[in-house]
């Protein structure tokens, strides 16, 4: 019987691992494919409001993960070339982008309030509480990526990462582009459907 080599090894864990996180993210992504199925129905309701607008900090919310997406790609490439120090440099750009993308993403709550729409209680609607529950599962999701970023960081910081050993950044990085891809849906779909 042939034996297997760490390498080997490592590369079936990696694969693994990968296919874990893609199950995951295929099941979030089901969760929101249902959640905008459940918006459109609803939108035919005599209620809806179909002049709410997104509030700017929406917008700049999704400039900043987008450009936070490639934060992390850069991250990913430099661990390929072993360049630590810009690895390093993007992992806390991208985390940093991430804490500036939940502020503005709260910002929003607050524009969306100030604009007279509320979330809860008697003063609510049934627009403004799907834009809710939509911001506020993705919110879960990256405080998830988040929390993963940071383990991310400190294992770089540990040396536990170079180029032929990646899939710890690599996973990070396919967790981040996935959180953003699912923002970037979002809010166009709440941008365009109303």
């Amino acid at each position: 019987m042939e034996q297997m080599t760490i390498e080997d090894y490592n590369q079936r864990k990696a694969k693994s691992h990968k296919l874990l996180l893609l199950f995951a993210m295929v099941s979030m992504f089901m969760m929101f494919a249902g959640l905008t199925s459940a918006y459109l129905v609803s939108a035919s309701r005599k209620d809806w409001i179909h002049t709410m607008i997104l509030p700017p900090a929406f917008t700049i919310s999704t400039i900043v993960i987008i450009i936070s997406s490639i934060t992390i790609h850069l991250a990913k490439l430099s661990i390929k070339k072993n360049n630590r120090q810009n690895t390093s440099i993007f992992l806390i750009s991208t985390l940093v982008l991430g804490i500036a993308f939940v502020y503005f993403q709260f910002k929003g709550f607050s524009q969306v309030v100030d604009m007279g729409y509320f979330f809860t209680g008697s003063e609510s609607t049934v627009t403004s509480s799907f834009l809710y529950v939509l911001t506020i599962l993705h919110l879960a999701h990256l405080f998830g990526g988040i929390i993963s970023l940071l383990i991310t960081i400190y294992n770089h910081f540990k040396q536990k990462y170079n180029a032929s050993q990646s899939t710890g950044i690599e996973l990070a990085a396919m967790f981040w582009h996935f959180l953003d891809i699912l923002w970037v849906y979002l809010f166009l779909f709440l941008y365009f459907v109303k």
